[in-house]
């Protein structure tokens, strides 16, 4: 079969998918337990429970989802509907999430767990369907990792505005009433995520048909888990969606407490991480057009863990001068990976394909899908209990040993897990030259 080339206008189609993903997962990684914690007034411990008891949920809708996938099949394919008909639920979950309503704080603790289990669906039931795209609107993995390269650019330029512009536009909009100034800020987030469903919907379209198999779900399980090189590319998603999470999550609280920072300052801090992010999209494309991508990914996150030490050494309370390009600099290293990993994904379910003779898409799918919310889970519960192990006071003044904290949760904590991360990948053995070998194997 021949390499279907896609046109520029599809790639930003499919781009502009991820764009309205990130209004959700940008917020969950930069924005939401600063909100529950200093807007909403929840005890981290409290937010730390809650991340993790959601995640539980994910252990079942993924999968489901995965498997709706295969077996569904529309006049529009197996993927993009899902973008037609839940764009507006989803950005009504995101609306309902962020708004604060008046209740004692039994009342704002379930608020908050019902909110944020039915974002967490609505998350689930777009998303997977979103990453599944990508196998099926080309079969070349050039044109794959450049659609990623698109996809990613978008990603982080949705991340960009969550970063920089919620925080001033909720103080903006909400004057003496900072949660009512969430409520519409994250509100025009959502309605934006909405129309880019819509859009790449409309700009997309499934041309590679796979045969799914139509095997029960405990067999799909079994042949999946014998994919050594998916279960690896689960391992790396879980740990790196930890070290990105923690990182990402105490970037806010970093600006504001450690630097002293007011919402002028956490905005463009969060946006200097997140333009980092962007820079890193084009140059990954770069790199690994002449260079192996397999390398890049792994050599990459170990040396995030070498930046995170040299920041943490380095950067003393207050001292905006060296934070700010110190996590530039650690921000894009970071971030080279990504194109490379969303790539990887679709290769490995071939890969599983040729080896076992049966394709195991959806599933395989939505595994990455609960690796990467499960590893959301275990961050946020992470940032939760340590904010309170290091006796961080929300919205207060902040001891020594809770700025030490914030610290390396900022840097070392997190690069601990992006080293794990780049060590694991010394076992991918997927390189472009294997993966086009492979590909002649395949039976479309």
């Amino acid at each position: 079969m021949k390499s279907q080339k896609l046109s520029v206008l599809e790639k930003i189609g499919y781009g502009s998918g991820d764009a309205a993903v990130n209004v959700v997962i940008s917020s969950m990684f930069l924005i939401i337990t600063f909100f529950y914690t200093d807007i909403f007034g929840i005890k981290p411990k409290d937010v730390a429970l809650l991340f993790l008891l959601v995640r539980f949920i994910d252990a079942i809708t993924d999968p489901l989802m995965g498997l709706l996938t295969d077996k569904v099949k529309t006049r529009w394919g197996r993927y993009r509907h899902y973008f037609l008909f839940l764009s507006v639920p989803f950005g009504i979950s995101v609306f309902l999430t962020f708004t604060t309503p008046g209740f004692d704080y039994a009342g704002k603790l379930i608020y908050a767990y019902i909110t944020y289990i039915f974002v967490t669906i609505m998350f689930t039931s777009v998303t997977i369907p979103y990453i599944s795209l990508i196998g099926v609107l080309t079969s070349d993995p050039k044109e794959r990792l450049s659609a990623n390269g698109y996809r990613l650019f978008f990603a982080k330029v949705a991340a960009f505005l969550v970063s920089i512009v919620v925080p001033i536009m909720a103080e903006a909009l909400g004057k003496d009433d900072i949660g009512k100034g969430y409520q519409l800020a994250m509100g025009t987030m959502a309605l934006l995520g909405t129309l880019l469903f819509l859009f790449s919907f409309l700009t997309t379209r499934e041309r590679v048909e796979h045969i799914v198999d139509q095997t029960s779900l405990f067999k799909q399980f079994k042949i999946l888990l014998k994919n050594g090189q998916w279960t690896l590319l689960f391992g790396v998603c879980f740990f790196g969606t930890v070290g990105y999470v923690i990182r990402n999550s105490v970037a806010i609280f970093y600006a504001k407490y450690f630097l002293g920072g007011d919402a002028g300052v956490q905005s463009s801090f969060m946006a200097t991480g997140v333009v980092a992010a962007i820079l890193a999209m084009p140059v990954s494309t770069y790199i690994t057009k002449r260079y192996c991508k397999v390398k890049l990914f792994k050599w990459s996150q170990l040396a995030v863990g070498v930046i995170s030490m040299i920041m943490l050494l380095v950067v003393r309370p207050g001292n905006m001068l060296l934070a700010y390009p110190l996590y530039f600099i650690l921000s894009f290293v970071v971030d080279l990976h990504a194109p490379v990993f969303w790539s990887a994904i679709a290769e490995a379910v071939d890969y599983g394909h040729v080896k076992s003779g049966q394709r195991v898409s959806g599933l395989a799918f939505g595994g990455i899908s609960f690796a990467q919310k499960a590893g959301m889970g275990v961050a946020g519960a992470a940032v939760g209990y340590l904010l309170d192990f290091f006796g961080y006071i929300p919205d207060g003044t902040q001891s020594e040993f809770a700025l030490m904290g914030i610290a390396l949760m900022l840097t070392v904590i997190p690069g601990v897990f992006h080293t794990i991360m780049g060590s694991m990948m010394f076992r991918y053995k997927i390189t472009d030259e294997y993966y086009n070998k492979l590909k002649t194997k395949i039976s479309l």
